[in-house]
């Protein structure tokens, strides 16, 4: 699922700058599963982010994502909060990916949307679809908070549920 990681380029942080644009224009466009205007979104999204500058897209990044819980994209913290109930869920989440062959580096948190991604990557396009549309109402929740806020990268949420076979909706 070429799409999926192109997704993930654009909404991991640790993507300091999108590497390979080129590449990521090129699996947009190529995508026999994203509708052609969900595709074209994405195509300007791309060309918008590559085009700021680099501490600026950080902060911009930051500002959205790591400072409200609306669009947190650790999404066990939509679920769980800060209960109990997120451990046991993230080690269940951990065994799913290892018993798939997908070993998370030190630091790296399994409820992580681009971490989610990267597993339905390596999985087949049934499987993917199925496991990205368990937590299409996350996505859609998601997707509700950057709409709200204007941000352009509503446009990556929209197209993941497009990918989970369900439709954004406010």
């Amino acid at each position: 699922m070429e799409t999926t990681v192109s997704l993930v380029q654009m909404l991991d942080a640790r993507e300091r700058r999108v590497q390979h644009q080129q590449e990521l224009f090129d699996a947009i466009a190529a995508s026999e599963t994203l509708p052609s205007e969900d595709a074209y979104k994405l195509g300007v999204f791309l060309r918008d982010l590559t085009a700021q500058d680099v501490l600026d897209a950080q902060s911009r990044y930051s500002e959205l994502f790591d400072r409200g819980r609306s669009t947190s994209l650790h999404l066990f913290e939509h679920v769980h909060g800060d209960s109990r109930d997120r451990g046991p869920a993230m080690i269940d989440l951990i065994k799913t990916y290892e018993q798939a062959g997908l070993f998370l580096a030190p630091g790296e948190l399994p409820d992580y949307l681009p971490v989610m991604l990267e597993f339905a990557s390596t999985q087949t396009p049934q499987i993917a679809r199925s496991f990205l549309g368990e937590m299409a109402h996350l996505l859609n929740a998601i997707f509700n908070a950057l709409q709200q806020r204007k941000s352009p990268y509503a446009s990556v949420l929209g197209a993941l549920l497009e990918l989970a076979g369900e439709q954004a909706h406010a």
